[in-house]
């Protein structure tokens, strides 16, 4: 008797596992997580944030009406003001000012960058890396932040993670899920959605290598 074949939500959560493990125990956020850096190294962090994620809203501008990576560009997701606003609270309104990304950040948004321009297949790997990540996860990260430097609540310095067009997370990551599940009907050839997928195991490699020079930059605490 025929399996039914594997949705493809499940065939990405899967195969990039070990790599989104990897990531979420670096030195840097189990560091973080941790309470033992400063304010210093969270707003560095959100500041890398800010170039990765310019690169993916700024290339999500030609992708509009693309069958691939179309219907995946929820408004409700975008973060750029969010973190423009986060970071006017943690580094002044000249935060602009000297603002450089860490070498793996550049890596990480020239790649995101790149498949805005070329691939669709390959942006959609990096929006569901990057969106539905810090849907989730973030959500512990802010709650960190609020406790350990005193943010209000939902307020300026968190409000990267903080999706007031999601009334219901749960049901828009299912909706999400599903959006996934359809690729198989506009990227038919499976070598193509495997592709897809080894990108999305190198977006969490992207993100971990810039966890690593965050590391080096504040290292772990006595």
């Amino acid at each position: 008797m025929d399996t039914a074949p594997t949705p493809f939500s499940t065939a990405i959560r899967t195969a990039s596992q070990e790599q989104h493990t990897e990531a979420e125990t670096s030195t840097f956020m189990s560091d973080l997580l941790g309470g033992r850096l400063g304010v210093d190294a969270y707003t560095r962090y959100t500041e890398q944030l800010w170039f990765v994620y310019r690169a993916l809203e700024d290339g999500a501008k030609a992708l509009r009406g693309d069958p691939v990576a179309g219907p995946f560009l929820r408004p409700e997701l975008e973060r750029v003001a969010e973190l423009e606003r986060d970071l006017t609270h943690l580094r002044g309104p000249q935060w602009r000012a000297g603002l450089t990304p860490l070498p793996a950040t550049a890596a990480y948004a020239a790649r995101v960058e790149e498949c805005a321009r070329t691939w669709p297949g390959g942006y959609v790997a990096h929006h569901y890396t990057r969106y539905l990540g810090d849907l989730s996860g973030g959500q512990i990260i802010r709650g960190k932040a609020e406790r350990t430097w005193g943010f209000d609540r939902k307020g300026d310095g968190v409000r990267f993670y903080v999706f007031e067009g999601i009334a219901n997370p749960a049901a828009f990551k299912r909706s999400y899920r599903a959006l996934l599940d359809g690729i198989d009907a506009v990227v038919p050839d499976e070598l193509e959605r495997k592709r897809i997928v080894d990108e999305c195991k190198g977006a969490f490699a992207l993100n971990t290598q810039v966890f690593r020079e965050l590391g080096d930059a504040f290292p772990l605490s006595a």
